[in-house]
């Protein structure tokens, strides 16, 4: 591909943009710096699941609804960045239903439904393509099964899916079946749930997080993520080779394998 891009240039083809991801989340897909390692989002590492060509551009923010996404401007700066043939991965529902921190808060058939439509006919008028992503699981069991924390928020994004016809990446019924296939102790591994000596810099008094993952976390959710949007048949799909679900390698950040 290298070689036909500089035989194109030489001859004054014009050369089309790389094809793009653009990520608009929330903390579980987030970007984060060595300093917060074993913290992780699937954002991170998606890239291990597409051919050199693609680039990922992260914009998922910790703490983020889609509420306050829209308020702080995030969403706004997204779209007026967004190119022809882009896809974009729209992902939220963690902090919608946040009842404790209410400026977060959005009603699963009130105003997430609207913002999601937002985001999605905003994205199309762009001329790039909108995925949706429903929440990732969070670590909860119940008589011996994975818990299913996102109920209503997941119902309207599929809801929304169905009806303006969108791609849709069921992460949170795909986690929770990666979950169950575990079992319940392994799977626990794959968050934040750490005693004070296994990160004595990081968690000095330790840490039992169900909602963030860790680097094993992340890099599961991206092949779940990947493997969705192959079968999918986007057109950014030609360009996607899942990474193994079944388990990666933990290289210690954000880096593939063969790197």
């Amino acid at each position: 591909m290298i070689a036909a891009l500089v035989v194109a240039a030489a001859l004054g083809v014009p050369q089309s943009p790389p094809p793009r991801i653009v990520i608009a989340s929330d903390s579980t897909a987030a970007n984060y710096g060595a300093e917060r390692y074993p913290q992780m989002g699937w954002g991170m590492v998606l890239k291990c699941s597409l051919d050199a060509s693609v680039q990922v551009v992260n914009l998922a923010r910790g703490g983020r609804s889609t509420k306050t996404f829209i308020e702080e401007g995030l969403w706004d700066q997204l779209v007026a960045q967004l190119r022809s043939g882009d896809t974009v991965l729209i992902q939220f529902g963690h902090n919608d239903a946040d009842t404790k921190k209410m400026e977060r808060h959005t009603d699963p058939n009130g105003a997430y439904e609207v913002n999601l439509r937002r985001f999605v006919t905003e994205v199309r008028a762009a001329k790039a393509t909108p995925v949706l992503v429903t929440p990732i699981a969070r670590w909860m069991w119940e008589n011996g099964e994975p818990k299913d924390a996102h109920g209503p928020y997941a119902a309207t994004i599929r809801r929304v899916a169905k009806d303006l016809e969108v791609p849709l990446v069921d992460l949170n019924g795909d986690m929770m079946a990666a979950l169950k296939a575990r079992g319940m102790l392994a799977s626990r591994g794959l968050y934040l749930f750490y005693q004070p000596y296994d990160h004595v810099g990081r968690y000095p008094e330790g840490i039992s997080d169900d909602t963030h993952i860790n680097e094993g976390g992340a890099r599961l959710a991206a092949a779940l993520v990947a493997t969705r949007l192959a079968s999918l048949k986007p057109p950014i799909s030609r360009h996607v080779r899942p990474a193994s679900v079944a388990g990666q390698p933990r290289l210690g950040g954000p880096n593939c394998p063969g790197d």
